[in-house]
């Protein structure tokens, strides 16, 4: 009994973290690109669902603790990226695209090697002004609602510093009783609280794709998919890494029409499921993952009561949860971007600052968001600087092949995704 019940707990661990630490994060971005209450709580639904679905399948399939969430820097992305062309039925196009373009990634190992490809001090410069608008959200949130926003902030603070994995989910309890003190309830009944699915036809237009899906594509591979490679590989695994992208992009793509924007490899979360403590022998914590897919399935089923809870409060303040959660995440992302630039690439920390200022100062042009023309302009600069020292181009090498041969060099990214 006590060999399936140490995985099992790890396994819930693993959900309840999970689904508790970023799921204002997917309402937040959600609803920042055109999403209804209903449509949004539809989303958080079909993620967590989608990804419980993929943890199951791919965990019994191939005996290893593949733990699967939704693509938080994504959902980061979406807040930055605000209200595309089209509308919500534009962004549930996006986010179909972004799917099939995550099983051609699991088809196609070139295209693995491409995204991979991507200098990494750019990738993390992206990422780190994906996430900055969120996290300066506790500050605002300070300001605006001070007697809500300091029991959150306080709470957080002083987990983190003794009990730092439960640092967030205590500050969303802590938001949750403000809010109980606060408020009246008034406008949410019984139905508000039960399970919807709301689906949209998808549209497609090309700021859209531009803007949206191909930048929650690149964030996807780069800050959940790689490092959540990385952190298997860490513990020993050789994960199915075309298998896992081909099941997660399936997902992605038929999940879209509810509201679903990304689910993935998790990268975080993925060692409370694949690390000895939750079993001390490797060949039995796919129980431990298996286990948080399902209790990640049932999380879901309470997305009306979480939608319920954001709207009753303040924006600011849900989004300054959010923030929290993702300051981790923004830490390891500029220290990527920032560190020394190795001898063979000396103008790449340059690049990734070019990329950084402008993909964070939300700079919109022809419909399209700000982190594509932050990725765009930090690599032609790169690319510009090594045409004229005439240096050979240097990437992130790329995986020598999806099927199972180790990622070369994957370690070395910072493991910034959930």
């Amino acid at each position: 009994m006590g060999d399936r019940l140490q995985p099992v707990l790890a396994g819930v661990v693993t959900a309840v973290v999970g689904f508790a630490s970023s799921f204002t994060v997917v309402l937040a971005g959600l609803r920042a690109v055109g999403a209804s209450e209903a449509q949004a709580a539809s989303g958080l639904l079909t993620v967590s669902v989608a990804a419980g679905i993929c943890a199951t399948w791919l965990g019994l399939r191939h005996r290893m603790p593949i733990a699967i969430a939704w693509s938080t820097p994504g959902a980061a992305l979406l807040v930055a990226t605000g209200p595309v062309p089209g509308g919500w039925p534009a962004a549930v196009g996006a986010f179909a695209l972004c799917g099939l373009l995550i099983v051609t990634a699991g088809l196609f190992p070139a295209l693995g090697r491409a995204v991979a490809a991507i200098p990494a001090p750019v990738a993390a410069a992206m990422l780190a002004g994906v996430l900055l608008p969120l996290c300066t959200a506790p500050v605002r949130a300070l300001v605006e609602v001070p007697a809500l926003a300091a029991p959150v902030i306080v709470t957080w603070l002083v987990l983190h510093r003794f009990a730092p994995r439960w640092a967030v989910p205590a500050a969303l309890v802590a938001a949750a009783v403000v809010i109980a003190l606060t408020t009246t309830g008034a406008g949410v009944t019984l139905g508000d609280l039960r399970p919807v699915v709301s689906p949209t036809v998808p549209a497609f237009t090309l700021p859209a794709v531009i803007g949206l899906a191909l930048p929650l594509f690149l964030v996807t591979m780069a800050a959940q998919n790689v490092p959540g490679t990385a952190v298997l590989r860490g513990f020993g695994y050789r994960p199915p890494l075309a298998p896992a992208l081909r099941t997660t992009g399936l997902a992605t793509a038929l999940g879209a029409a509810t509201g679903g924007h990304a689910v993935n490899l998790a990268a975080i979360t993925a060692a409370l499921a694949a690390g000895p403590d939750a079993h001390p022998d490797p060949d039995r914590r796919w129980i431990a993952s298996v286990t948080a897919g399902i209790g990640l399935a049932l999380l879901g089923l309470g997305a009306g009561a979480a939608t319920a809870l954001v709207l009753l409060s303040p924006p600011v303040l849900i989004e300054a949860v959010a923030g929290l959660a993702l300051l981790g995440a923004l830490a390891g992302a500029l220290s990527s971007a920032l560190a020394p630039a190795p001898a063979s690439d000396p103008q790449s920390r340059e690049a990734a600052v070019v990329t950084f200022v402008v993909t964070a100062s939300g700079v919109s042009l022809l419909g399209v968001g700000g982190a594509f023309w932050g990725l765009l302009a930090g690599w032609l600069m790169l690319l510009l600087f090594r045409r004229r020292t005439q240096a050979p181009a240097v990437g992130l090498p790329g995986p020598q092949e999806l099927e199972g041969n180790p990622v070369a060099g994957v370690q070395s990214r910072q493991v910034t995704g959930r």
